[in-house]
């Protein structure tokens, strides 16, 4: 397993398999497995449809003559069109595609996707934490938003995406100043509709709905960044803290906590994140993905910020009866890459976790940067209603709303059983 918090750089909290890596093709039928943290894109990898042009010849005779030359070059043919369209389906190589692609006989070749039922879905994570059961969040699909500000300290988020309330007028690229904090890479984004997708009726819903989403940049469209892109972005939500309640930080690196606020061992990033609390920003940090102590993990390690660990949940559901789904792990138990220690706050769900995505769309990831979106979203919900609350009392208010409701020790590293996210109080 690939360690990706570098001591240089500040990358995504990812975790068991390389980000980005492809899926393999899929059986019809059944979606794609996917390594922790990598998207099960719409996309599916090694199929596509290829269509052919029409011509005077038989249909029949056409389509049956295009199947066997693709078969010559490799590809499966998995079903044939004959009436409404000429061509067929088939697992191939991009190679492959490409080859045919240029094929005088063909039209198009486009890769297949997955098509879901409209309309509004409750993600298992949304549902495990009872999201749908606070009064503050009001799931019932009439857009009801909540009155918070959150800080996505990440990528950047889909400025236009139309299931998130991205707050325009606001924002910070720190990665590069002169271009707006629009997300190039998926990962901020996918944060952002787990705090606070619409509840519009589309799409996904988050566990803050309609909360409005400061887009803080601070990681390139690879997904790394350094520290002082990190310090810039807390520098600018600390600028902004009359108006910001939560920030979210789903990256780390590796480090410690000194116990001083880094004013002993020098951490400027410490220094920064603990003068923004102070101003009564409320942080929720992803614990990281190594399956090791959270200890050696920054700002995982802090104590001032909420360290989230991740929850395998499959069905939104208690008791270990939910079926794997995008990867391999066992229901209801601590997930099998998550860090864990003395330092982790809460646990939420960060396995398979559907949200928001590039260009308008949707994607499944899973890691502890899926996990800590959730605990923002809880923060925004009490600090709603709670609009003077101290960082301190919003982490000891989640901590006491937390249930214990998930089965233990499971893959949990250490002799803590922490709290599971629970916000139907709130």
């Amino acid at each position: 397993m690939p360690n990706i918090f570098g001591a240089t750089l500040l990358a995504l909290a990812l975790a068991a398999g390389t980000a980005g890596t492809a899926a393999t093709s899929p059986a019809a039928g059944s979606p794609p497995a996917a390594t922790t943290e990598a998207v099960k894109a719409d996309k599916i990898p090694g199929r596509y449809i290829v269509a052919l042009k029409e011509t005077t010849k038989d249909a029949g005779d056409q389509v049956t003559a295009a199947v066997e030359h693709a078969s010559t070059m490799g590809a499966v043919v998995h079903d044939v069109y004959r009436h409404a369209l000429h061509g067929y389906v088939a697992s191939m190589s991009s190679r492959t595609a490409a080859a045919l692609a240029k094929d005088p006989q063909v039209q198009s070749v486009q890769q297949d996707q997955w098509v879901y039922a409209t309309g509004q879905a409750v993600p298992t994570g949304v549902d495990r934490v009872d999201a749908d059961l606070s009064p503050t969040a009001a799931i019932d699909g009439a857009d009801t938003r909540v009155d918070a500000d959150v800080a996505v300290i990440d990528t950047g988020i889909d400025l236009n995406h139309p299931d998130l309330n991205v707050y325009r007028a606001g924002g910070k690229n720190c990665w590069m100043p002169l271009l707006p904090p629009s997300d190039l890479h998926g990962h901020g984004t996918h944060v952002a509709g787990t705090i606070g997708a619409l509840d519009n009726g589309t799409g996904v819903v988050g566990v803050a709905p309609g909360v409005r989403l400061w887009p803080v940049q601070v990681l390139s469209p690879f997904g790394a960044g350094s520290t002082s892109s990190v310090i810039c972005g807390i520098d600018y939500v600390t600028q902004n803290a009359d108006r910001i309640d939560v920030a979210n930080l789903s990256l780390g690196s590796a480090g410690t906590d000194d116990g001083n606020c880094g004013r002993t061992n020098g951490d400027a990033l410490h220094q920064a994140i603990c003068n923004s609390v102070a101003r009564g920003v409320t942080y929720t940090v992803a614990a990281g993905n190594d399956h090791a102590d959270a200890a050696q993990t920054v700002p995982a390690a802090y104590d001032e910020v909420i360290t989230v660990s991740a929850l395998a949940d499959f069905d939104g559901k208690p008791g270990g009866l939910g079926r794997s789904t995008c990867r391999t792990d066992q229901d209801d138990t601590f997930a099998d890459f998550s860090n864990y220690g003395r330092d982790v706050d809460l646990i939420a769900p960060g396995v398979c976790i559907r949200s928001t995505y590039l260009n308008g769309g949707y994607a499944t990831m899973s890691g502890t940067s899926m996990a800590a979106p959730h605990v923002a979203g809880g923060a925004a919900l009490y600090r709603a209603t709670h609009p003077t609350a101290s960082p301190q009392t919003v982490k000891s208010a989640l901590q006491a709303a937390g249930s214990l409701d998930w089965s233990w020790p499971s893959q949990d590293g250490d002799a803590v059983k922490e709290p599971l996210l629970g916000v139907s109080a709130f």
